[in-house]
């Protein structure tokens, strides 16, 4: 019964699938502190396990239901000599949800800088968890279909998006705190959103754009960022009157 723990290959698949999960999961974090931004420090840090709570039963609830997954990839209506499945309308309906979201939250950050705003208005509780629950269901489908595409058995799939579910909020709640803390990488992160959902609206398409190079300008762009709050800090301190 418990032969498994012996073979190599399983393991081997639960490694690469579960950093595969956590990879995947940096949009949902992402989406998920931007959006807790605007809530007072408590609710923020509810809706951020709420969000990935949601995330978790998503992902398992997808697992139960493989045989539909699967259906989900079939075509179902073809246009332009490109046949679209549900999967790819899912896609295609959360990328124009992304880009709408991102390009609203910047339109707002900006508007608010220009009119002298202290701070930004708070959103309502239920409104962010409801555009959480949204892009969970958006970022479960892909990360499923994925994992299907990686694994055989569904033990190795569930153990993969729990321990991946774990890591991602034991991130989440650094992300978020680094995103409140300096406004300029708020800015960073909708774009990074927009950059997703291109990627989500392209795949949807049939346009497959390689995951490395996102996450490789992701990755980039962050550290660059990172580089440059730390050079910011480090001239606030030497800039402090010595007593």
């Amino acid at each position: 019964m418990l032969d498994w723990m012996a073979d190599p290959q399983i393991w081997a698949s639960l490694l690469t699938l579960t950093v595969m999960e956590v990879v995947l999961g940096i949009d949902n974090i992402v989406f998920i502190s931007v959006l807790v931004a605007r809530l007072p420090a408590e609710q923020a840090k509810k809706a951020r396990q709420i969000g990935l709570g949601l995330a978790l039963i998503f992902r398992i609830a997808l697992l139960s239901v493989l045989t539909l997954l699967v259906g989900l990839t079939a075509p179902i209506f073809s246009l332009f000599e490109h046949g679209f499945s549900w999967r790819d309308l899912i896609l295609i309906a959360g990328g124009l949800f992304l880009l709408f979201k991102a390009t609203h939250e910047i339109h707002k950050g900006i508007e608010h800088e220009e009119e002298g705003a202290k701070a930004p208005v708070a959103a309502t509780f239920a409104a962010v968890i409801a555009q959480i629950i949204v892009i969970d269901m958006v970022f479960s489908v892909d990360s499923i279909i994925t994992a299907i595409g990686m694994a055989q058995q569904i033990g190795v799939m569930v153990a993969a998006v729990v321990i991946a579910m774990v890591v991602m909020y034991l991130a989440s709640g650094t992300i978020a705190r680094f995103i409140e803390q300096h406004p300029t990488t708020k800015m960073l992160a909708l774009s990074f959103l927009m950059l997703i959902g291109v990627a989500l609206i392209a795949d949807g398409l049939g346009f497959h754009i390689p995951r490395g190079y996102i996450y490789f300008a992701m990755a980039f762009s962050a550290m660059v960022e990172i580089i440059n709050v730390l050079a910011k800090a480090r001239r606030r301190k030497v800039n402090l009157p010595h007593h």
